[in-house]
């Protein structure tokens, strides 16, 4: 075990921001109205314009020219508590925080065009992930020596991706996608202490580019069964940006310093059937597994002399993750009444972290999401709306309270190998309500 003040220390969680957005509760899962409605499970049908995030061999059995937009808002709402049952005195409140609400806004833009009868190039613009927890400063003073700053983090993902795909004849297709990714994220927190000095409001701010690719084959079997394999490599964004710790001055230092990390984003392999059992129906599952694995030590490069060997010196500057694979399980279904079409869908969604990662600015969960969702077509107008709710299992990080001498008399012991953490219960709910509208012609 090992002790922790209840003035817990920020500068503690730096490294651990680096991993931000890859966390599951980051990931959009779903990317396009029509795959989202059916639970993601859209790799062995991949018939609209997101095949090229799903898989780039649908597009090949793309005949027209073929303009796509998706759009949604991400609504989270996160909840966390620390109350501490102090002896002699019973449950202490120390935080009871709400996350406010915010809007993180996505999406997709994507057009395709038919270059001979069977081969199609398409180019898409799209985030892959992209989330962040906003708290009031409030709630947390416990946590901040009394001090009202800013807690809160906003990270985004844009990728580029030129495709091609070539149908090799009437069952087999083949896709490809170059994918450019540019990332960035805000975070603002408490610096902590350090030498009995309080130093206030750390702020990070960081972009980066990677690159990566996405290959798929798509296997028509029959009209009634259609199977897809999807294949995306991982990428290492190399992200910079600038630190700063506001009272940093205080012991002589530089406010700022530059900082360099490297994230990987980590390889993903899906594969998915289709089944028309009857003509308007078609029920589709997907099991999608996450190298998640890759994500074990974080480490950071300070390029401020005193704030590279501050770093170095509490081990800020190389942090263990642990992360785990992780497979997804997805279902969906469509249903066609004349011109609409009436859709739903399943897929669990279990955390990489463990416990022992666990930070109001990044809190992972196991999700259960249920999607709902209606399309309408006219004339190669198609206009499609979905709504996604994902119900995020509580977790809990373990302490223990140990008598103090100085106020406010108690400190919080962390179980072993939870350093990092931030002791407390957590709870999360995502709603994304989103829509698309494309067109052929």
């Amino acid at each position: 075990m090992k002790k922790g003040k209840i003035f817990l220390s920020v500068l503690a969680f730096t490294a651990f921001l680096s991993t931000m957005a890859l966390a599951n509760g980051l990931n959009l899962n779903s990317i396009g109205t029509k795959a989202l409605a059916m639970g993601g499970a859209f790799v062995g049908l991949a018939d609209d314009f997101s095949a090229i995030y799903w898989n780039p061999a649908g597009i090949a059995h793309f005949s027209q020219q073929y303009f796509g937009f998706y759009g949604v808002d991400i609504l989270p709402t996160g909840t966390y508590k620390l109350s501490p049952n102090i002896p002699g005195i019973g449950e202490f409140p120390l935080v009871n925080a709400e996350t406010e609400r915010k809007h993180y806004l996505a999406g997709m833009v994507a057009y395709y065009r038919p270059v001979t009868e069977n081969l199609v190039a398409g180019l898409s613009i799209y985030t892959p992930a992209g989330l962040g927890a906003n708290w009031s400063g409030d709630d947390f003073l416990a946590l901040s020596n009394n001090n009202r700053l800013k807690w809160n983090s906003k990270i985004g993902v844009v990728t580029f991706a030129p495709a091609i795909a070539y149908k090799v004849n009437e069952q087999i297709s083949l896709g490809a996608a170059l994918n450019i990714n540019y990332g960035i994220f805000d975070v603002a927190m408490y610096a902590g202490e350090a030498d009995g000095v309080d130093l206030g409001q750390y702020e990070e701010s960081m972009n980066g580019w990677g690159y990566g690719a996405t290959f798929g084959v798509l296997y028509k079997a029959t009209e009634q069964i259609s199977v897809g394999v999807t294949f995306r490599t991982a990428s290492t964004v190399k992200f910079s940006g600038e630190a700063t710790i506001s009272n940093m001055s205080a012991l002589g230092a530089n406010s700022t310093s530059d900082l360099d990390r490297e994230v990987t984003w980590p390889m993903w392999l899906a594969g998915g059937i289709a089944f028309r059992p009857v003509e308007r129906l078609v029920l589709t599952a997907d099991l999608q597994w996450t190298q998640w694995s890759k994500i074990n030590v974080i480490e950071t490069t300070y390029k401020d002399p005193f704030w590279d060997v501050m770093m170095g010196l509490s081990g800020d500057d190389r942090r263990p993750m642990h992360w785990r694979n992780r497979l997804q399980v997805r279902f969906g279904a469509e249903y066609w009444i004349s011109n609409i079409a009436f859709r739903a869908g399943y897929y669990y969604d279990p955390s990489p972290a463990p416990d022992k990662t666990m930070n109001v600015l990044l809190p992972n969960y196991d999700f259960n999401v249920i999607t709902v969702g209606v399309g309408y077509n006219l004339d190669g107008l198609q206009v499609d709306f979905s709504i996604e709710y994902l119900m995020g299992k509580e977790r809990s990080v373990p302490y223990a309270v140990i008598p103090s001498r100085r106020p406010p008399y108690f400190e919080i012991e962390l179980a072993e190998g939870h350093e990092t953490a931030m002791p407390g219960t957590y709870s999360q709910d995502i709603i994304a309500p989103n829509i698309s509208v494309s067109y052929k012609f």
